[in-house]
């Protein structure tokens, strides 16, 4: 962690940020590294605000087209090092992109053991061949350990030129569709839980 960031995690809070992401493997750091918690420490001192915390695989796709090495370390992917930080925090709500990315099972102990514990469903999800599963397993498991309150739609859509990512988009709802969730419940995980996560107010 760089000096200074935890003077401007707070400034970017009070200025209303609503989620703190932190990379440990991409930075090389532990999750209950003192400097860390201080930040995860800052956010719990504001209301609707949550922390991302990546896990798992990470690839950085402009680095694979420039060549440029990514020195990530691994070690600090689990999303179990998470367990007493946010059990440390229940009022600050933490999210796991990717579900886990990797560490599925892992990222499913974590938020049946933590219920201010969120995945999230983002990108290809290629981790999936790790273990040999397709979308619509993932999804029935991790709404048999955690329901559909606490899994966040996502498809990691972003700027020029990727845009809106709507192949993702499509093969989760239809992941939705062959599973048979429920209206409800798919309405939940598209945009409820996000809407209850930051106190946002529905239109």
């Amino acid at each position: 962690l760089e000096d200074g960031a935890l003077e401007r995690t707070q400034i970017a809070l009070r200025c209303g940020l609503h989620a703190v992401c932190l990379f440990p493997a991409m930075h090389r750091y532990a999750v209950q590294d003192p400097r860390a918690e201080a930040i995860i420490q800052a956010a719990a001192g504001h209301r609707g605000r949550a922390v991302f915390v990546h896990c798992g695989v990470l690839t950085v796709g402009i680095r694979k087209k420039l060549g440029l090495p990514s020195p990530f370390d691994m070690r600090y992917s689990n999303p179990l090092d998470l367990h007493r930080v946010a059990l440390s925090y229940p009022q600050l709500n933490f999210v796991i992109p990717h579900f886990g990315a990797g560490f599925f099972r892992e990222a499913l102990m974590l938020a049946d053991l933590c219920p201010n514990v969120y995945l999230d469903t983002s990108s290809s999800n290629s981790w999936m061949r790790y273990e040999g599963m397709d979308l619509k397993t993932v999804f029935r498991r991790a709404m048999d350990v955690v329901g559909a309150t606490r899994l966040l739609f996502g498809t990691d859509s972003s700027f020029f030129p990727r845009g809106w990512n709507d192949q993702i988009f499509e093969a989760q709802t239809r992941a939705f569709l062959d599973l048979g969730i429920s209206d409800t419940d798919a309405r939940l995980m598209l945009e409820g839980n996000l809407v209850r996560l930051f106190g946002v107010a529905e239109p």
